[in-house]
């Protein structure tokens, strides 16, 4: 007997990206709509918590709309709308919440509650199904963790930054060379263009444990560049941003091919906005060749946006994982940390 398809409604806004998709067996997306709010916080570089609930706002029923028209479906087509709930900017999620909970009411639909990082994992099954146990390198600008996956639905963290996300530092990075908001992708191809000549430190390399620590790294860069103003000693840019960022990415690729010795996972996936950078891609590419396959999702899925929240929605769809509708914003929701193995 054939199964029945599943169309999965799906909501993001945990930050400053309003998004709605719709989803088809977790894996075809029929419609992801993606209202940007990048010129609205441009001239604060960064993101302004009320400013983006503002926009969410202004932009959740269009974006409805436009979801709807381009997969040329209806309510009455759908099978259940997954919402992320957390982590992430607490007056954003409520928009989406708060969306998403109406049209589930409305149209008697099961609501689907969807971890933000859950979503940007599971968007690697835009380019092929997961095989577990699967390890993920979560990288962006709020999050940087290493997430083993022993079974579907399934997260334990083994790793994680003790202060700054990668993604944030590039920011901060960028925004001390004078780039607009967001700085990494600038920051990204200026690296290509240049050579790794100052000595930024490599944080918690060598030590113990799969943890990561960008705040000596980002204070290493921003008193590099300060001294050099008041000294009027002109800096190469591409050098420094590929100084930086081969910095970053030495800790990246060795802490998480030291994990795949200790944990084997049967593919390796990278995601999250840092997921796009470039160099990351092709180091971990090259490292991980002859341990596991790495999944990388598609460029345009790297970013926060609500196809990978319909692929996340989907898998706790089919292990009927459900939502009331009292379900809340969730703010601070993180996957469980888990013991290190001991030798």
């Amino acid at each position: 007997m054939k199964s029945k398809t599943s169309l999965i409604l799906a909501f993001e806004t945990s930050c400053d990206e309003t998004s709605v998709a719709v989803i088809r067996d977790g894996r075809k997306v029929l419609a992801n709509e993606v209202a940007t709010q990048i010129k609205s916080h441009q001239r604060f570089g960064g993101v302004v918590p009320e400013v983006a609930s503002r926009h969410h706002i202004e932009q959740i029923t269009i974006c409805l709309e436009q979801a709807l028209q381009t997969a040329q479906v209806d309510y009455a087509d759908l099978s259940a709308v997954a919402v992320t709930y957390g982590p992430g900017l607490v007056g954003s999620l409520l928009v989406g919440v708060t969306a998403a909970k109406t049209v589930a009411w409305a149209h008697h639909l099961p609501l689907l509650p969807v971890n933000h990082i859950a979503g940007h994992i599971y968007a690697a099954q835009f380019v092929q199904p997961i095989k577990f146990p699967a390890m993920a390198l979560v990288v962006s600008g709020g999050h940087t963790e290493l997430v083993w996956m022993p079974a579907e639905n399934q997260f334990e963290i083994i790793g994680e930054t003790r202060d700054d996300a990668v993604g944030e530092t590039y920011d901060k990075v960028g925004r001390t060379m004078g780039l607009a908001y967001p700085a990494g992708p600038q920051v990204d191809q200026l690296a290509q263009q240049g050579q790794d000549t100052f000595a930024f430190p490599r944080a918690m390399q060598d030590e113990a444990g799969y943890d990561f620590s960008f705040s000596g790294l980002k204070s290493s860069f921003i008193n590099r560049v300060h001294h050099a103003e008041q000294v009027h000693e002109q800096l190469s840019q591409v050098d420094l941003a590929a100084s930086f960022q081969a910095a970053a990415v030495d800790v990246l690729v060795d802490k998480t091919v030291r994990a795949l010795h200790e944990y084997p996972a049967q593919q390796l996936i990278l995601a999250g906005g840092v997921a796009a950078n470039h160099e990351l891609r092709q180091r971990l590419a090259s490292a991980v060749a002859n341990q596991v396959r790495l999944v990388m999702a598609p460029a345009q899925f790297c970013g926060d946006n609500a196809a990978m929240i319909g692929a996340a929605g989907w898998m706790l769809e089919k292990h009927q994982v459900r939502a009331d509708l009292d379900l809340n914003a969730n703010p601070s929701l993180e996957f469980e940390r888990i013991q290190l193995k001991k030798h």
